[in-house]
């Protein structure tokens, strides 16, 4: 009864005016610390600023802002997320119409092909990465580019981050895995599809292993692939000819 109550509440905050919406998160809001986005929206609009696309894919928007400021610096942008599958309750994003498409299935590629895709802190919770990241390059341009970030360990994967003993409360509530990549994941991706690291950074957030273990370090460290990390930020470019 209490989970139909919530699912109902949703369902009608969705459907409300843009500006009463704005009101509700306005009066509600309450700071519980920074997150991730800072470093990764950095990385993205200083990757916007060089390379300067036409045409942008956001992948797996959820409620964010991301396309709507994307297209507020000139890109045309298109924004998808698997909303029947991620948002059971249903989902509205009040700053950009969001397609409801999986980018695992073949269904959604199309013949329109994009100069730059962003892809940030989503893959970690698609099982089929490997598919998400081929359909990814599928839709790109030859010579596109890919503007991907995640949870990250150089040395070694990890298949659900939030099951590890000393992970903390952060996630544990997220019905879906939060899986950490390595260089080996990355290194099959690229080779599987013809990608090039253009640039990558690599971001410690946490004195743990992984991401979510260990106290949360304020304000989050750029530092090498061979320090403690948690999190990178990656520029990959499709290579010519490749599909």
């Amino acid at each position: 009864m209490k989970k139909l109550l919530q699912k109902t509440i949703v369902r009608v905050i969705n459907i409300l005016p843009a500006r009463l919406q704005n009101k509700l998160e306005y009066k509600r809001q309450t700071f519980i610390g920074l997150s991730e986005r800072p470093v990764e929206y950095s990385f993205v609009f200083k990757c916007i600023g060089m390379l300067c696309p036409t045409r942008v894919l956001d992948v797996g928007t959820g409620t964010t802002a991301l396309p709507h400021l994307i297209r507020n610096c000139g890109p045309l942008v298109t924004a998808i997320d698997n909303i029947s599958d991620y948002w059971p309750s249903g989902m509205s994003n009040r700053h950009y119409y969001v397609l409801d498409k999986d980018i695992t299935t073949s269904t959604f590629i199309t013949k329109e092909k994009f100069d730059l895709i962003t892809c940030i802190s989503v893959i970690e919770h698609i099982k089929n990465h490997d598919i998400a990241f081929k359909n990814m390059f599928l839709l790109l341009n030859e010579g596109g580019h890919l503007v991907l970030t995640c949870p990250y360990t150089e040395n070694e994967y990890m298949e659900n981050v939030y099951e590890l003993p000393e992970s903390n409360a952060y996630g544990k509530t997220i019905p879906f895995v939060c899986q950490s990549y390595s260089k080996d994941k990355l290194n099959n991706w690229l080779k599987d599809n013809g990608g090039i690291i253009i640039e990558q950074e690599f971001w410690q957030f946490w004195n743990g292993d992984y991401w979510s273990t260990g106290d949360k370090i304020i304000p989050p460290r750029k530092v090498g692939p061979e320090d403690k990390h948690q999190i990178t930020c990656i520029l990959i470019r499709k290579n010519v000819n490749e599909s």
